[in-house]
């Protein structure tokens, strides 16, 4: 009980270290605004009540920081849930969001929605349409072995990674390069620049709804997590339970892809970090490892944007960060094993 109670009061503190790190990353950029005109314009006691256009500093937080500030942190916490969740129930920590190629094929057809000058409905349905495709040739291949094994899975996974890899850059080599080229690439790079509303609602939407689904199913991915036996002689359907599970976390993906391009690493070694504080056990592994992914790529965001005159492009920053700090988390679970974990 007393282990319980201290990871509830983690998970209580990874949430308000989110909380004011938001409120601090409110205050990054060239024109400055002070913490208390924040909190004055959020709550809506702040700036030019009768014409708030004509306050700088409210159009600077309510219109370009904030629907920022909440993009990056719901894309964090969508992906960081989704590598917690996938690593599981497939009991493997080197299965990610992007092993199974769903995260190839959403770069793809997001690529293709630009080419083609689709709206953002339109890039959020091709990316979540290629990055389920990319999935299913993803398990179809891993049954020509005769069994869904996690080796054979990771394998179809980079042989289809590779093949929508292919068509991206196939893409890139056909897109007119005065009008379409700069924006596909920047795209692929990974940036929240131009965050909107109208995008945080979509990220939002489907973060809520993966992410409370992929909750719900905590206690019968910890059932999964002691093996697929055990599981099944307490009443758990396996290959349901796998083929929901990877469909929430495609949705999770093909959202986050579709409104920033490729952001990487993320879900692959926030779910580590997460078990080595708080435990496996999946009702506080996943909350926890939400909070810490929103923390991470927000704290990362903060950095692309600030370092430099020119902005960063994000996705190359999580992969700088990223590989070495994976590096290091395999190196050090060698000696005792990744299912002793945590």
């Amino acid at each position: 009980m007393a282990g319980f109670f201290r990871a509830d009061l983690f998970i209580l503190a990874l949430f308000v270290a989110l909380l004011a790190l938001m409120v601090f990353s409110l205050t990054l950029g060239r024109y400055p605004v002070s913490i208390p005109e924040i909190v004055g314009i959020v709550l809506g006691t702040g700036g030019n009540e009768t014409r708030p256009y004509a306050d700088k500093a409210w159009v600077v937080i309510e219109v370009v920081r904030m629907p920022r500030v909440l993009g990056v942190t719901l894309c964090g916490m969508g992906l960081a849930i989704a590598g917690a969740a996938m690593q599981g129930v497939f009991r493997n920590p080197l299965v990610g969001p992007e092993v199974a190629g769903v995260s190839a094929g959403a770069s793809f057809g997001g690529v293709l929605a630009i080419m083609l000058s689709w709206p953002m409905a339109g890039v959020v349905g091709l990316a979540f349409g290629f990055g389920i495709g990319a999935l299913a040739v993803a398990f179809g291949l891993s049954r020509l072995a005769g069994k869904s094994s996690i080796l054979s899975l990771i394998l179809a996974g980079v042989i289809v990674g590779g093949f929508f890899g292919a068509l991206t850059g196939l893409a890139q080599y056909v897109a007119d390069p005065q009008t379409r080229l700069p924006s596909i690439i920047y795209w692929l790079l990974g940036s929240f620049v131009g965050m909107t509303y109208e995008k945080v609602a979509i990220v939002a939407g489907v973060t809520l709804f993966a992410g409370t689904l992929l909750l719900m199913l905590r206690w019968r991915i910890n059932l999964l997590s002691l093996g697929e036996a055990d599981a099944q002689a307490l009443g758990v359907n396996v290959e349901a339970l796998r083929w929901g599970v990877v469909l929430l976390v495609a949705l999770l993906v093909a959202a986050q892809v579709a409104v920033s391009g490729g952001v990487g690493w993320v879900g692959l070694i926030i779910p580590h970090i997460a078990r080595m504080l708080i435990g496996p056990e999946h009702s506080r592994l996943l909350p926890a490892s939400a909070l810490l992914g929103g923390i991470y790529l927000l704290a990362m965001d903060d950095i692309a944007r600030s370092v430099t005159a020119q902005e960063i492009p994000i996705g190359l920053l999580t992969a700088l960060v990223g590989t070495p700090v994976f590096a290091f988390l395999f190196w050090q679970m060698q000696g005792k094993g990744w299912n002793r974990e945590g």
